[in-house]
């Protein structure tokens, strides 16, 4: 039987313990950690991003703040804003929401973050540390999908993972840290040849490619761990009916917000995977949970506690 790998009990699990322990360390040196997101431009998902961030924070006892930059900032205002939050000692993390506006390259605006402060944890710097197996603020989405395989005793050793999604963000970081757990990890993207011959190799099958209802059970091992990354918008009603049917929740989504969130697998995966993370409800809520642990990490390492 399937089992569905939901994500809430883990993200409150992690957000309780970063709670317990900012509650301990306020006690003790009255100060607790600081959380800069920086939004530039209006875009409207990341401007939900940064307020589940922003919720999460106050929630937890961490003191967070968004600073808002207008859409056509220059690089070096914006590169110069950053540096000084780098100086500033009641900032201990630091996050850049992407996407940026086009004249803005994302990887120049970020490598300008104190490493000691990359709560997102895609640094260069933190990359690299990751590559050689080092203690580092771990990227937060790869960081969440490895918490919530260990939370379901999902066995890594030796087993072979396939991720179709080679992205800094998630990709790229969570092949590293699946190698680093000793597993055997293949990433795929969209030169792959024969991607389903090599997705069912798959013991564990992470979809991070942001492509609406892409993997069909043709992907998938049977009893392979499915893990669905992706978060897209649907409002075709046409499209939904096909991937859910007449799925009450799917058509209340529908007419009350005149969308639906479907992830990058199709829903009918679930019954040839043994497990699988729901979309939503899976993987998104420990992205920001583990945002919440990454700046506790890096309050910790600053302040030599």
């Amino acid at each position: 039987m399937s089992t569905w790998l939901e994500g809430k009990p883990l993200a409150e699990r992690m957000k309780a313990e970063v709670a317990e322990k900012v509650s301990y360390y306020k006690d003790k040196t009255g100060r607790v950690p600081g959380l800069v997101g920086i939004l530039v431009g209006e875009n409207k998902s990341s401007q939900v991003y940064l307020r589940s961030k922003e919720r999460a924070s106050q929630q937890v006892g961490i003191a967070a703040q968004i600073l808002r930059l207008p859409a056509d900032m220059e690089a070096g205002a914006l590169k110069a804003k950053i540096e000084s939050l780098n100086r500033d000692e009641n900032v201990d993390g630091i996050l850049v929401q992407l996407p940026l506006p086009g004249h803005l390259d994302p990887l120049d605006i970020i490598s300008v973050i104190d490493p000691a402060k990359d709560a997102d944890g895609i640094h260069p710097v933190t990359l690299g540390r990751l590559l050689q197996n080092q203690a580092v603020l771990k990227a937060c989405t790869p960081l969440g999908i490895l918490e919530l395989l260990k939370f379901h005793r999902i066995p890594l050793a030796g087993q072979e993972a396939v991720i179709i999604g080679r992205s800094l963000i998630v990709g790229k970081p969570l092949a590293l840290m699946l190698t680093n757990e000793n597993a055997t990890v293949t990433v795929c993207h969209s030169k792959t040849r024969d991607l389903p011959a090599v997705a069912r190799r798959a013991d564990i099958l992470v979809a991070a490619m942001g492509q609406t209802a892409f993997v069909t059970p043709d992907f998938v091992k049977t009893g392979a761990v499915v893990v669905d990354v992706g978060i897209n918008s649907v409002s075709d009603s046409g499209i939904v009916a096909s991937l859910f049917g007449n799925d009450a929740g799917r058509l209340k989504d529908l007419a009350e917000k005149g969308y639906t969130l479907v992830g990058d697998v199709r829903p009918d995966v679930f019954s040839k995977a043994s497990a699988m993370t729901p979309v939503p409800g899976g993987v998104g809520l420990l992205t920001v949970a583990a945002l919440m642990k990454n700046t506790l990490q890096a309050f910790i390492r600053l302040k030599g506690l």
